[in-house]
């Protein structure tokens, strides 16, 4: 009798800002793993979701959009998503029906130089009409010769399964990378700031989300419920005061939906309290980017 062969591998998701990655990630691993707003740079850091079966283990990786950085902050997260191209066993290289075939040439020509299976997605393919889709393909042909593209649509789950069956079959032979009952590599407490930073992402205009970080203070879980509390970190005084909103409505409305998505994601009563602090230019200060998680040790 035959010994059952074991799959493992990293499959990183990769591509220009807005093209739904983290939408794409969230269909892939099967739970809410990556924010998803309609705003850019939503995704700041390199997420792990893994799914896992008897004979298989995909570490899915989802990355920060590639843009040229303005800031530290920026240049740290351009790291995560330049890392994704390094110790990717598949390359998942999201684009969408709007985005042009010579954006961000610098990181597609890296893309040409990747040594694994490429597929290149191109999303929100329901946005387009067929005609349009086949001369996107044959554009992508050129550009990328070596990739297998697959058109898709995250958001309606179409062609969602048969991108995984092309995953699985890339998949090299190995033993798991991680526990097999493991979801992410990331702590509860990330989660919390991720959801928080959604609701700033939704309710909030302009600069004010970009400027934002979330740090967990407390998070005291009892069988009962868990015990939150939370500090947004903005970096001037007027952000702070757009945070909060007149008599503090602003930041209640913010905490409330926050508190619900968190009770959903943790199936618990969630006790949420919200502070509001100011770190002048942290997004350019060494020592907060690596406190927050955005610079190695």
């Amino acid at each position: 009798m035959t010994e059952r062969t074991h799959k493992s591998g990293f499959v990183n998701i990769i591509g220009n800002p807005n093209v739904g990655k983290s939408t794409l990630m969230n269909q892939l691993v099967g739970e809410r793993i990556s924010i998803i707003t309609s705003k850019a740079q939503t995704t700041r850091h390199r997420i792990l979701g893994i799914v896992n079966t008897d004979d298989m283990q995909i570490v899915y990786s989802d990355t920060p959009g590639v843009l040229r950085p303005n800031y530290k902050l920026q240049k740290s997260m351009l790291g995560f998503s330049e890392s994704a191209l390094d110790d990717a066993d598949v390359l998942l290289y999201v684009t969408d029906t709007v985005e042009k075939t010579d954006k961000n040439e610098t990181f597609l020509h890296r893309v040409q130089q990747a040594k694994c299976p490429v597929l290149l997605l191109i999303n929100k393919i329901d946005l387009t009409d067929q005609p349009t889709l086949e001369r996107l393909v044959e554009q992508w042909h050129v550009r990328l010769p070596q990739a297998e593209i697959i058109p898709l649509s995250a958001l309606s789950k179409f062609n969602i399964e048969l991108l995984k069956q092309r995953i699985v079959a890339l998949l090299p032979d190995s033993p798991p990378y991680f526990e097999k009952d493991a979801l992410t590599d990331r702590p509860a407490r990330f989660f919390v700031t991720e959801i928080i930073r959604e609701k700033i992402l939704l309710y909030y205009q302009k600069e004010v989300p970009y400027a934002t970080e979330v740090v967990v203070e407390l998070f005291d879980e009892s069988p009962a419920r868990i015990h939150i509390k939370a500090v947004i970190v903005v970096e001037r005084e007027t952000q702070k005061g757009i945070l909060i909103g007149h008599q503090g409505q602003a930041l209640k409305k913010a905490g409330t939906t926050a508190r619900k998505d968190l009770e959903r994601f943790f199936r618990k009563k969630i006790f949420l309290e919200l502070f509001v602090k100011v770190e002048k230019d942290w997004r350019n200060r060494d020592n907060l980017l690596k406190a927050f998680g955005y610079q190695p040790d």
